[in-house]
């Protein structure tokens, strides 16, 4: 996070390659040898996506988003919670990088997602063996599918003429802009009003495909929409937010605040649009950790 702000910092203030909105990295120095058995995914990359030899050229980078430290909340058994006092929904489980066990703190350390996928998954599997022997079928609604019916159907038979790939482009933007390494209130409030119109939009959103088999556009319509309630959510929670934390960087509130913000947020999401409601649960802290909470500096 340290790293990205710099990089941001120095694209913003017009010290980017030829004034434009990146950086270069550059490690020819480390010859072909090692570059090939040490650095091969992030060579394969430039050469693929930016067609650049990092054996021989400085490769063109900027910051980018590409895990969330944040996600479903779950307890140590992978069993979904749902308020501040951890209590699980039963039979509900959730594991991976789409879980929050909160291993991570504010910023995850490298490899940690391996934490996320293998000892989590590996509990959750293990207690929903031991929940399926214990527990007989929860009763269901009479269309226990009715809500996902209703949205692919919507989908199917709209024609607001709105564009998918459009809106996610603006929100792509958005959040780049203003929700990104740096922060603050009034960027993030901007955001939330655009979050909101690009909301409306979405309910026009008109497929151009029709098929009903392989409809990756269908696909990426539906994960648009939950993408918008993900946005929404980290965006009113990072406004609520008054302070910096790891990844989470506040121009107008710099400084870590332990008195009043150690602690993680949970975002409900409302029966409106952009209703959405932020509550806390506390950091667990063991008696005497190795680990003290402080500040992290170089």
């Amino acid at each position: 996070d340290i790293v990205s702000r710099c990089i941001v910092q120095e694209i913003n203030e017009g010290r980017g390659v030829d004034g434009k909105d990146y950086i270069y990295l550059d490690v020819r120095h480390l010859g072909a040898k090692v570059i090939a058995e040490k650095l091969p995914d992030i060579t394969d990359f430039a050469r693929n996506y930016l067609g650049v030899e990092p054996i021989t050229e400085p490769v063109p980078i900027q910051p980018t988003a590409h895990y969330a430290m944040g996600g479903i909340p779950t307890d140590t058994d992978a069993r979904v919670v749902i308020d501040e006092k951890w209590t699980p929904l039963p039979g509900f489980y959730a594991a991976g990088e789409v879980a929050c066990v909160s291993v991570h703190g504010a910023n995850r350390l490298g490899t940690n997602s391996l934490v996320d996928l293998i000892v989590f998954g590996r509990r959750a599997g293990k207690h929903i063996a031991q929940f399926i022997k214990e527990n007989d079928h929860a009763p269901l609604p009479p269309e226990p599918e009715a809500y996902s019916r209703e949205l692919v159907d919507r989908l199917y038979s709209s024609k607001g003429g709105e564009s998918a790939a459009n809106i996610r482009a603006a929100m792509q933007n958005e959040m780049d802009d203003k929700v990104f390494v740096e922060r603050t209130e009034s960027g993030l409030r901007k955001a939330l009003d655009t979050i909101a119109g690009l909301q409306d939009s979405y309910k026009n959103v008109q497929l151009q495909d029709k098929g009903k088999h392989f409809n990756t556009e269908l696909v990426e319509a539906i994960e648009l929409g939950f993408l918008l309630d993900c946005s929404e959510a980290t965006t009113h929670g990072a406004l609520a937010r008054t302070e910096s934390r790891g990844a989470h960087f506040r121009l107008d509130y710099p400084k870590r605040d332990d008195v009043n913000w150690l602690k993680h947020t949970l975002a409900f999401k409302g029966e409106t649009t952009h209703d959405v409601r932020l509550d806390y649960k506390d950091v667990i802290l063991v008696d005497d950790p190795i680990f003290k909470p402080k500040e992290r500096k170089y």
